[in-house]
């Protein structure tokens, strides 16, 4: 066998998947809806880290808005994730050469 060592492999892909899991910890994104009158701000493992809710937005008493706009914030603050982990991944994986990734 031409220079394949499976266990070579292995031991990459599980040094690779130990990166990406500190990325994980390591990544904070901020998302905002309503021009910024609720901000969400949330990890790499989506868990959601705070909320800001402008006082305006409370005063206005109109709740449905404001779940609507805290719900907008926390999908978007999710997509930043999503974004983020696909870009670092694709960046880990990249030199691999394995096909369809």
């Amino acid at each position: 066998m031409s220079g394949f060592n499976l266990q070579e492999m292995l031991a990459q892909a599980r040094q690779q998947a130990e990166k990406l899991q500190e990325q994980m910890h390591q990544i904070v994104v901020e998302a905002s809806s309503g021009g910024g009158s609720v901000t969400v701000k949330m990890d790499g493992q989506k868990r959601v880290l705070s909320v800001v809710i402008e006082p305006d937005v409370v005063k206005s008493g109109d709740i449905e808005m404001l779940q609507d706009l805290v719900v907008a914030a926390v999908n978007a603050a999710a997509q930043k994730v999503e974004d983020t982990m696909k870009s670092s991944l694709g960046g880990m994986l990249g030199g691999m050469g394995l096909p369809g990734m």
